[in-house]
């Protein structure tokens, strides 16, 4: 085969439905808590919501424009739509039986999931008093008739489909009932027992419908195309373009219907009314919405049913009273998040916005999220420093919240970049300037997940405190490029930055290990491996004998283990309680040996993104990011190993388990258990010898 083979590519879409059934395994997982279980069926079923948004919906456009093939892998957009559905499809009576089983150990457990039927009759009353209070004046009843058109139904819109017979002459009328997102999800009829609010408002519709008798009624769920298609050279106001966009995602095409179990004839009443492809409908035998079992697993009086959460912890030097800034004077400084604490970012932050000294403090923003100190720190700095944000408008399903933070900085007196035309920018950089004496000092943080309070405490990430002089330069002149809308072109020094220099870089990086033959060594950890071009060079590189590990969490098309092709490569994939976030690249051959980065190894982060590539900047940087490598490499637990036909297979426990996630924590634990005893000792000390000085 040559390296050109179709056959040597995985399809990039269905590599992404293997990662979703990893996820989904993990609920099969009965190691795991009850409510452990139940969170991964809330992340197999968003996942799933934002694939048909984007990439189903994708597939679809590009069907009906006519394209031919998309991919390396050479399948057309209808054979892909085939196989996504035929793997759905079968996949969903995996997913059925799965909650079924969950929803009976849980019920053991004394937390029950039960429908409105399946109550006794004082339970039965108490909800009627429910319903009348609370969902009675909210939810909206319709008629659908010639008068009463079916309504609109925004992107993940969830209803009731009812069947009435009218009370005067019999007649046969179908109607709907919306239910809102502000209600819900599961109610609490007693301690423990919990009762999907649909089958509360199915029950009770005839009360909605006078002068009708409820013969039926079924739930019933709405996906639309949510990928925003934005002309930026033709735009003279960018926020309103956005704006504009925002409300067309809520009436995108229609690319998924899901129902309920339900009267034929009401299913069909749906589908009618609902134009969707036949083989996007999904009929359901369990609650519709999977991402609401969120509710369940956030119950405090079932917390015994989680796996307790992990603290995480400042680490020396952060821990100690001293300026952050002196202390960043002193090393460069890596954390591992969410092992150690984020909260030494915000402090970083925090810190340069209160200090009279500092000048100006520089950030990207991409998903920031609610309620961030770090954005209520910028605000405050705004008012006496000069503050500079890009905000990635264009961050998806993150647009709103971005919108919103990034008119409130530029109220608060913050310069807000709204992004960069034709280019995201995902790159995770912080920049502080302080006034050191009569000259100019700069303090860099990069990273390579998002300032993101609440994802940093279950992403796993790489981040770096640094006073390097020449680092602060490429960041200076990075923004300089931001803000003057020339990062297309943009080349630095000791970082790379896409879309000019990351990939070519690290195809030299490949090419040199090949020069190096079976000596050569490359371990590539990403979040997804699709670029077919480095692919490619991999290839070659397992053919001159360099031997290859890839940790890649999501997407690989590399078809690893083929015999005189890619015999030398292994790919793994880690799923567990954290999202593996965090890009290391290492080459045994390079120096340095170690980079981190913002970007994936993909097209749109390598051609279409503004990244960062960022060499480890000490031989203990380098130490420790080869390190939690290694310790992935060793997971016995939580790994899974892609096999030449596409499938996973889990690793086996050979000897002792090791869980890569489990082993940081208590390996964070126990330093900062040794540290504070030092700590302790060191305090005691003092006061004994301040004791025995006053004595």
């Amino acid at each position: 085969m040559e390296f050109s083979d179709s056959k040597m590519f995985f399809n990039r879409e269905l590599s992404w439905l293997r990662f979703n059934t990893r996820v989904l395994n993990e609920a099969h997982n009965e190691t795991l808590p009850l409510l452990e279980r139940i969170k991964f069926l809330a992340i197999y079923g968003t996942n799933l919501d934002e694939f048909y948004m984007i990439r189903v919906a994708g597939l679809k456009r590009l069907y009906g424009s006519g394209v031919a093939e998309i991919g390396a892998d050479r399948l057309t957009p209808l054979e892909q739509l085939r196989h996504i559905r035929d793997y759905l499809h079968q996949e969903q009576k995996t997913l059925e039986a799965l909650f079924h089983q969950i929803r009976l150990q849980l019920s053991k457990a004394g937390l029950m999931i039960k429908k409105f039927s399946e109550l006794n009759k004082t339970q039965k009353l108490g909800i009627k008093d429910y319903f009348q209070n609370y969902l009675y004046p909210i939810i909206v009843p319709i008629v659908v008739d010639a008068t009463h058109p079916f309504p609109h139904l925004n992107n993940l819109s969830f209803g009731i489909a009812v069947k009435l017979k009218s009370e005067e002459n019999g007649e046969i009328k179908y109607g709907m009932i919306r239910i809102p997102r502000i209600l819900t999800r599961f109610v609490e009829v007693d301690k423990g027992l919990f009762v999907p609010v649909e089958t509360i408002v199915g029950e009770f519709a005839g009360d909605l419908f006078e002068g009708y008798e409820l013969e039926g009624y079924a739930p019933f769920r709405v996906t639309r195309n949510a990928d925003i298609e934005i002309e930026e050279d033709e735009a003279d106001d960018f926020i309103e373009l956005m704006s504009e966009g925002l409300k067309a995602r809520k009436k995108g095409e229609i690319v998924r219907l899901e129902v309920g179990s339900g009267d034929r004839s009401l299913l069909e009443f749906v589908k009618k009314q609902i134009i969707v492809e036949k083989e996007d409908i999904y009929e359901n035998n369990m609650p519709l919405n999977l991402a609401t079992f969120w509710e369940l697993v956030g119950c405090k009086d079932f917390a015994h049913l989680s796996i307790s959460p992990f603290n995480p912890k400042i680490l020396p030097p952060l821990d100690c009273t001293t300026c952050i800034f002196d202390t960043i004077d002193k090393q460069d400084l890596m954390l591992f998040h969410p092992y150690e604490s984020f909260d030494s970012v915000v402090n970083f932050i925090q810190s340069a916005a209160k200090d009279p000294d500092v000048l100006s403090i520089r950030m990207t923003l991409y998903r920031v999220g609610k309620n961030s100190p770090i954005i209520k720190a910028l605000t405050e700095a705004a008012e006496n420093k000069q503050v500079t944000v890009l905000v990635e408008l264009k961050a998806r399903f993150d647009e709103e919240n971005n919108l919103h933070w990034a008119k409130a900085l530029e109220s608060a007196g913050a310069h807000v970049i709204y992004g960069v035309p034709g280019l995201k920018v995902h790159a995770k950089v912080a920049l502080v300037i302080k006034k050191v004496g009569d000259k100019l000092k700069e303090y860099v943080h990069l990273s390579t997940g998002n300032y993101n309070v609440a994802s940093a405490k279950i992403y796993t990430d790489v981040s770096l405190f640094t006073s390097n002089k020449e680092i602060a330069n490429d960041v200076i002149k990075l923004f300089h490029s931001l803000s003057t809308g020339t990062s297309h072109k943009t080349e630095l020094n000791a970082l790379c930055v896409a879309p000019v220099q990351i990939k070519p870089k690290i195809i030299s990086l490949i090419e040199n290990e090949i020069k190096h033959g079976s000596k050569g060594r490359i371990i590539l950890k990403a979040n997804a491996l699709v670029d077919a071009d480095i692919i490619r060079c991999l290839y070659r590189a397992s053919e001159a004998g360099v031997k290859i590990d890839l940790i890649i969490r999501g997407i690989c098309c590399l078809r690893p283990n083929v015999k005189g092709f890619s015999e030398n490569i292994r790919v793994f994939s880690i799923i567990g309680k954290y999202l593996e976030h965090a890009r290391i690249y290492y080459f045994a051959h390079s120096n340095p040996q170690v980079y981190f980065s913002s970007a994936d190894l993909m097209p749109r982060n390598l051609e279409k993104r503004v990244e960062l590539f960022v060499p480890a900047t000490s031989e203990l940087i380098t130490k420790r990011l080869v390190e939690i490598l290694n310790i992935q490499l060793s997971d016995n637990v939580q790994m899974h190993e892609l096999k030449e036909n596409g499938e996973y297979h889990k690793v086996s426990s050979k000897g002792k388990a090791i869980s890569s996630q489990l082993f940081y924590e208590g390996y964070v634990n126990e330093i900062y258990n040794v540290n504070k005893i030092e700590q302790e000792h060191f305090k005691a000390k003092k006061l004994l010898e301040r004791m025995i000085g006053e004595s």
